[in-house]
């Protein structure tokens, strides 16, 4: 290891280091993310921090991280009107936890413990975004893991370890090369530390290109139907005589993809507000089509009850009366407020396979997920109602769920994507909900269930972080009580 920077060189290099970690950051992250700087993102203020005092290092990594935060001014403050105080605070807290993570790193590396250096930052962040999601109303919206939605290896650790696997390798990597680059070539134990981590990140690669690629044989093949429109007089959630309008425009494209060999057709979230005296008109409408066409039909509605509103998916059967009712879980603060949450689910084993129903912004709830995993479910089907520029982020944070619990997901989003995933994260059919008056896809698809470790365990993953996070915390405490002494003695 070097000597520490003097003042000027210090203030020259911090600087440089804000400017570059903000500019990953903020590239890296947020709606259209570029995968791969996310890696570097901490890198800069990892290699900085064991030339500069404990202050300096702290400041720099908080000011680099929370201006790249800001990758996410637009979404939150300006479309989805979060006032501006909660998004400082939200990018403050971000940033200071970074920042210590930082500082704890920064104490290995400078009591020359390679190893401990590495695993403090992810240990520090995989808490940190776990609790957060535990506690926060939007989970784990937001996760650093769903960057990596467009590089298949990583995306395969999330059937292991969900997303905190993939967050902690995304600090893991750069903690490493910070430690390598800070004892290079002076310590004997860097060339089994570099060989130690240059395995891990191979053998990752290769089994999760493996298991992302390989051809797997589909248990059951189904046809699914997605459909949805973004014209003007579709795009809300039109009540009254509209509503129905709307309603009966979407039973007519229904029956020409039930024409082109649809089994299954997945319709939008909120496709309009019916109250419970037009409800039986609906019912009857869809029940009809469904059977006369043998196609199912899952249909969202937000309904309007006597005291309050349901955000609803209803499944029409093709070969009964019977409507499957599904009430969405998970309601956006603010936007969703009228509505009553749902607290059932619906799993559907009548058919050759199992199927689940979930809506829109319970799958950014791995929980959700995780009861259907543990049904078995092969096949879940997702209303959705996204908000255009968080098309590709939102539909990719349910395409995750698929590969946490091991099943195909078909989502059906207006302002959004339409988008059949299976249970490698693959993307097997996507258009744009805004590609025609009406957007449809009609895809063979194949579908199987895989029991996954994630699906079997949980969090046991993040509960490992905050264990090792523990532990770090004991022995930095132990190493300062034991320097102290010998400073003392001295």
């Amino acid at each position: 290891m070097n000597k520490p920077l003097d003042s000027l060189s210090a203030w020259k290099f911090g600087v440089a280091t804000v400017v570059v970690t903000a500019a990953l950051g903020y590239f890296g992250n947020g709606l259209a993310p570029v995968w791969w700087l996310t890696w570097l993102a901490p890198l800069p203020s990892l290699v900085l921090a064991p030339y500069v005092n404990r202050r300096t290092a702290f400041l720099v990594s908080f000011a680099g991280w929370c201006l790249g935060g800001f990758t996410w001014w637009a979404y939150l403050h300006r479309q989805l009107e979060l006032p501006i105080g909660i998004f400082i605070l939200f990018a403050v807290v971000s940033a200071t936890v970074f920042g210590l993570g930082v500082l704890l790193a920064r104490t290995f590396l400078l009591r020359r413990s390679l190893w401990l250096s590495a695993l403090a930052l992810p240990a520090v962040w995989v808490t940190y975004e776990y609790f957060n999601s535990v506690a926060s109303p939007h989970s784990t919206f937001g996760n650093l893991a769903y960057t990596q939605m467009n590089f298949l290896p990583i995306v395969q650790v999330a059937s292991l370890a969900g997303v905190w696997g993939i967050e902690f390798l995304l600090f893991l990597l750069p903690s490493s090369v910070a430690a390598l680059l800070t004892y290079y070539p002076r310590d004997k134990r860097w060339g089994s530390f570099a060989i130690s981590i240059a395995l891990v990140f191979a053998s990752i690669i290769v089994l999760g290109s493996y298991r992302a690629y390989s051809p797997t044989p589909a248990a059951h093949t189904v046809t699914v139907g997605l459909l949805a429109s973004d014209t003007r007089e579709n795009v809300g959630a039109p009540a009254g005589e509209k509503g129905l309008q709307t309603l009966h425009s979407y039973a007519d494209q229904v029956r020409a993809m039930a024409s082109q060999g649809a089994q299954t057709i997945v319709l939008p979230e909120k496709i309009a507000t019916v109250s419970n005296s037009d409800l039986p008109q609906i019912d009857q409408l869809f029940r009809s089509v469904a059977t006369t066409n043998r196609v199912n039909i899952l249909v969202g509605i937000d309904h309007g009850e006597a005291s309050d509103y349901l955000n609803e998916a209803r499944l029409y059967h093709s070969d009964s009366q019977t409507v499957t009712v599904y009430i969405k879980h998970h309601l956006i603060p603010g936007f969703e407020s009228r509505d009553r949450p749902g607290t059932e689910f619906s799993v559907l084993s009548t058919g050759p396979f199992v199927q689940g129903l979930a809506i829109c912004k319970d799958m950014d709830f791995p929980q959700i997920s995780r009861h259907y995993g543990r049904s078995d479910v092969a096949l879940l089907l997702v209303p959705a109602w996204d908000f255009n520029s968080d098309r590709w982020l939102h539909g990719r944070m349910a395409v995750m769920r698929g590969v946490e619990e091991g099943f195909t997901i078909a989502r059906s989003a207006k302002q959004g994507l339409l988008t059949i995933s299976d249970y490698r994260g693959r993307i097997l059919a996507e258009t744009r909900s805004d590609a025609a008056p009406f957007s449809s896809l009609v895809v063979s698809i194949p579908v199987r269930q895989t029991r996954t470790v994630y699906s079997r365990f949980g969090d046991w993953f993040a509960w490992m972080a905050v264990a090792l996070l523990a532990a770090l915390l004991v022995s930095a405490a132990m190493q300062r009580k034991e320097l102290a002494k010998a400073n003392s003695a001295a």
